[in-house]
């Protein structure tokens, strides 16, 4: 019965995301009016500049809008659920410091100006990362623990930021300048040529953090209770892992570091749907892809014909409402 009532609000939400993307077509700082959206979806004319901007500028961004917002939601629910901690998100495992510090490695040495890329070097930075803290949450332990993991993951955050810090730098400023759009979280110049890979590996992230709820639910109730239930939890941890760094790190490769989404997206679905996690999944996703694309679209419009960065605009929006959202529904105790 419960799952019945759930799945209108799921369809709601559905249906609201793709009301969100339409509009993403349509607004920017030239308004294309809707009968042209279409032609250029169905009829493209590759003489008639509007066709090219939605076809070229807006079809890209919209998608990456939608994809690093459901990878975030997702990695913002698996990172909550393994850590037992409900202000956990993606970046705590360091995979977007670990992205940051491979593509201005990769502007600084070799030159790279465009976010295609990028992507391969945030891949990479990110994995590594990723790795590298799961290792060191269980240096010297026989098993994983969520407060180690935690503090292996601030701490090489920080390391890593530093080091990002230090070559930005000692750095020309024309490095700086490709840099900084990717780092501020802006999704213009996103090309659909560059989404395959990280689509790929959002899907694969998603459809392995979906198997692995009943488990994450088991050990939400403690590590104890969960083997008790027959869970194998250093498995667990590690496939968990996996499947964040996949998810994660596609998101920054293709949208950059993007804080606070993946943060109070699980919030957002545990309220309308209860703590359990695998029915926070879905929506935690549809959430964050929404919070995504509704501050890309604010971005376009608040300053306009200029933009201000999604990544930054989500930031400054969401600092606040999170603060509201815990004095009112005492976030911070469930």
């Amino acid at each position: 019965m419960a799952g019945q009532t759930l799945r209108p609000a799921l369809l709601a939400g559905l249906v609201l995301l793709l009301v969100a993307a339409l509009a993403s077509l349509l607004i920017g700082s030239h308004p294309i009016a809707f009968d042209v959206v279409v032609d250029a979806l169905y009829h493209p004319d590759l003489h008639n500049d509007e066709h090219l901007i939605v076809r070229e500028l807006r079809v890209p961004r919209t998608l990456v809008a939608l994809l690093a917002g459901l990878a975030l939601g997702a990695a913002g629910t698996v990172m909550q659920a393994l850590t037992r901690n409900p202000l956990a998100e993606p970046g705590l495992l360091g995979v977007n410091a670990g992205a940051a510090l491979a593509v201005i490695l990769g502007v600084a040495l070799f030159g790279l100006t465009q976010v295609s890329q990028y992507i391969p070097l945030a891949f990479l930075g990110a994995g590594i990362a990723g790795v590298a803290v799961f290792l060191l949450g269980q240096a010297g332990a026989g098993d994983s623990n969520p407060v180690r993991l935690v503090l292996a993951g601030a701490g090489l955050s920080m390391l890593l930021a530093s080091l990002t810090a230090i070559v930005v730098l000692n750095t020309p400023p024309q490095v700086y300048d490709h840099f900084r759009n990717w780092a501020a979280g802006s999704l213009a110049g996103s090309s659909a040529a560059a989404l395959p890979l990280p689509t790929l590996a959002i899907a694969l992230g998603l459809a392995l953090a979906a198997a692995l709820m009943p488990q994450l639910n088991a050990l939400a109730l403690g590590r104890d209770l969960g083997r008790a239930l027959g869970v194998n939890v250093r498995l667990t941890w590690a496939l968990a892992c996996v499947a964040l760094m996949l998810l994660a790190g596609s998101a920054t490769a293709i949208a950059g570091p993007i804080g606070f989404v993946g943060l109070v997206a699980p919030h957002l679905a545990r309220l309308l749907v209860g703590p359990d996690y695998r029915r926070m999944l879905p929506y935690a996703a549809l959430i964050a892809a929404l919070l995504l694309l509704g501050a890309d679209l604010l971005g376009r419009v608040l300053a306009a014909p200029a933009e201000l960065a999604a990544g930054t605009l989500a930031l400054l929006l969401g600092g606040p409402a999170f603060i509201v959202l815990i004095g009112r529904f005492r976030l911070c105790q469930l």
